[in-house]
């Protein structure tokens, strides 16, 4: 039966079927259709940590150590080998320095040109390694990397946590046996060999010649300089 204008209108409106229209054909494909498009998707799960990891030390170009280490993080991460990397640390040490009459604590490296990463080592972490620009290769061995003994991690893990109440070394730019020469002081214009050096209260001490007697002085790091 052909519907009038009108009454096809007022079906459209109304959303019911049309005269003559097959309702359990429609229902049932309704009921059988796709899933709505906006459903929620699971998103995989990321493998747990490897258990298998050890420390390694990697060569890097020097004053690009940061910047190299959150390079092969972001591509551990984008590879999706992440859970083989742990810690990847810049060893460090805080010292104490003067410039311009004014006293700042500072961060030194222990070893420039160096990381020491904690990963588990198989071909796939080996490869995305040794592809991440900025990185020479693993030290240590020719051939496929050695891990660290564990007294050398404890030793680099010590330096890396700062214990409370400990004061930062102080920076001495002498070593035992430079020559020095006093620049202030009772003793000004002597000249002397370093004999020890207190990095920790900044002091210095001095074998210089009294009375035609060598005699150890002890000064502050800031009244001497190199001869």
């Amino acid at each position: 039966m052909e519907l009038s204008l009108p009454e096809r209108a007022v079906a459209a409106i109304s959303g019911g079927p049309l005269p003559g229209e097959n309702v359990q054909g429609v229902q049932s494909a309704s009921a059988n259709g796709p899933m709505p498009s906006g459903a929620p998707e699971k998103s995989p799960e990321k493998p747990p940590k490897s258990d298998k990891m050890e420390w390694y030390i990697l060569k890097v170009q020097t004053n690009r150590e940061e910047s190299i280490r959150e390079g092969l993080l972001r591509r551990a991460a984008i590879a999706g080998l992440d859970h083989y990397f742990g810690e990847i640390i810049i060893p460090t040490e805080k010292v104490t320095e003067f410039k311009g009459g004014k006293k700042r604590i500072t961060s030194r490296k222990l070893y420039p040109g160096y990381l020491v990463v904690q990963m588990e080592l198989n071909d796939d972490t080996w490869f995305l390694v040794r592809e991440t620009p900025g990185i020479g290769d693993f030290t240590g061995a020719i051939g496929r990397p050695s891990p660290l003994p564990p007294h050398e991690v404890n030793r680099i893990l010590a330096k890396k946590e700062e214990r409370p109440g400990e004061l930062p070394k102080l920076k001495i730019g002498f070593q035992l046996g430079d020559r020095v020469k006093i620049t202030e002081g009772t003793f000004e214009n002597f000249e002397g060999e370093v004999s020890s050096i207190d990095e920790t209260n900044g002091r210095v001490t001095v074998m210089i010649s009294i009375f035609n007697r060598t005699t150890p002085v002890e000064f502050e790091y800031w009244q001497l300089e190199k001869v």
